[in-house]
């Protein structure tokens, strides 16, 4: 997600601040509308590009303010009704109120803008890789909560800005298969003799079918484990039991997978899959052809995960290399390669922020590179990638602003930006996440599609 202030700088609160009156003439990528008073931006949640409203300053920094909505004045043919009941109290969508092609377009130029003033050069604006608005998740975090007062168990997501749970018993983002669960699941969970001992609820939706993983902070009786194994066989859900942030053991059902470019990758539900799988597909799809591989090349895939890009490349290239820094992704990519017969796939467990230099595959030669880095983005590999002069390198981000500081490391070294897409991988939310293709020296540009 991006940031377009600093947090860090010194806030004043305003006390009995008036009410000013103005009209929002930009959406950032967080579903904030941007207005201007005075020379300075004020950030107000809950009011679209074109409307005008009563604001009441919120809070004041150098550069900009933050106000909160008190009456809209007029509103935006691109204002929606949400679909969520629980839209602006659960932290979890902060853009329902925004049509599709609001939200995507702030996205996409906010990218652009990022991008253009961090490195200097402007990239073309192509069309979003977007998936369905609704139902797209297939993973979710439910925090759970007994209320001795009440005598009940409250299941649900975080407040907006705070820790308190809001009991969730709709979810028009997850899956439809996930969130029909969620209401059958808390009776179950509330009937369990450790109900007022639970930490929180993982679901996760496979290819194979729905996945819960209970974290739980007492050792459970047999009776709950009777229930629970109940619940599974009438849901057809699979279950794993989490006495500890370590342990993981699964009490009933099948070892789950999901499926990409024609492969089946085996997972654990604690291990990074993406969330959107529509947008996983398509993503993958576009790397594909960005990196155009060719039979006999070589190519590096950096913070592999368990080979979402690394297997698919494995079809089509010489060899395939990836490395990622969490162990169990690697063993599990080393499994699913062998599985689906790719032999010429290898995984590394390294951390790519120490000193690459020394790592086993630093001094092997390869034709492209894949990277997928976390928010922090990919700063301690940046200058080896620029060492191994790979024809092309194609970066995934999750983080705007960290893609723009390492591109201008490939910038400098005389890579040219050739393509940037976004991905609309989180409809609703404030998360930008997007993908750029970068060329060396006087390769041919991929044509646009």
């Amino acid at each position: 997600m991006a940031q377009f202030y600093s947090p860090k700088r010194r806030v004043t609160t305003r006390q009995n601040s008036p009410v000013l009156t103005l009209t929002v003439d930009n959406l950032d990528p967080f579903g904030q509308g941007v207005a201007h008073h005075n020379g300075k931006a004020i950030f107000v949640p809950g009011v679209l590009p074109g409307e005008q409203a009563e604001v009441q300053l919120t809070e004041e920094k150098n550069k900009f303010a933050k106000g909160r909505l008190k009456r809209l004045l007029s509103r935006s043919p691109q204002r929606v009704e949400p679909r969520c009941p629980h839209f602006g109290v659960c932290g979890g969508c902060q853009q329902q109120h925004a049509d599709e092609s609001l939200q995507q377009q702030s996205k996409a130029a906010a990218l652009v803008r990022m991008i253009a003033r961090e490195t200097g050069v402007t990239p073309q604006q192509e069309p979003v890789i977007a998936g369905p608005q609704y139902g797209y998740r297939r993973r979710a975090r439910l925090g759970l909560l007994w209320q001795p007062k009440q005598q009940r168990l409250v299941m649900g997501f975080r407040q907006a800005a705070s820790s308190d749970l809001v009991p969730v018993t709709q979810c028009p983002v997850l899956h439809p298969e996930l969130e029909q669960l969620l209401t059958p699941l808390r009776a179950c969970l509330s009937a369990l003799q450790v109900a007022r001992r639970l930490g929180h609820v993982e679901l996760v939706l496979a290819d194979n079918g729905p996945v819960l993983v209970l974290r739980h902070l007492d050792a459970l009786k047999e009776d709950d484990r009777q229930a629970l194994q109940a619940f599974a066989r009438t849901k057809n859900v699979t279950i794993y039991l989490a006495p500890d942030s370590d342990s993981l053991e699964k009490l009933c059902g099948e070892t789950p997978y999901y499926q990409v470019d024609g492969l089946r990758l085996d997972f654990s539900p604690r291990d990074f899959i993406q969330v959107n799988d529509h947008v996983n597909q398509q993503m993958v799809a576009q790397a594909l052809e960005w990196l155009s591989i060719q039979p006999n090349d070589r190519v590096l895939d950096l913070f592999c995960g368990m080979g979402n890009f690394t297997l698919p490349l494995a079809r089509r290239a010489a060899a395939v290399v990836g490395i990622e820094g969490v162990a169990t992704l690697v063993a599990n990519g080393q499994y699913n390669a062998h599985n689906n017969r790719l032999n010429n796939a290898s995984f590394f467990h390294e951390n790519l922020e120490e000193d690459v230099e020394q790592q086993p595959w630093a001094a092997q030669g390869f034709d492209k590179v894949m990277l997928d880095p976390a928010r922090a983005g990919a700063a301690g590999v940046m200058s080896h990638i620029v060492k191994l002069a790979p024809e092309r390198v194609v970066y995934v981000s999750c983080n705007p602003t960290t893609l723009a500081r390492d591109s201008k490391v490939l910038l400098s070294a005389g890579y040219r930006l050739a393509r940037v897409r976004m991905l609309d991988m989180f409809p609703h939310t404030g998360h930008l996440e997007s993908m750029a293709l970068f060329i060396n020296g006087s390769a041919p540009e991929v044509a646009a599609k």
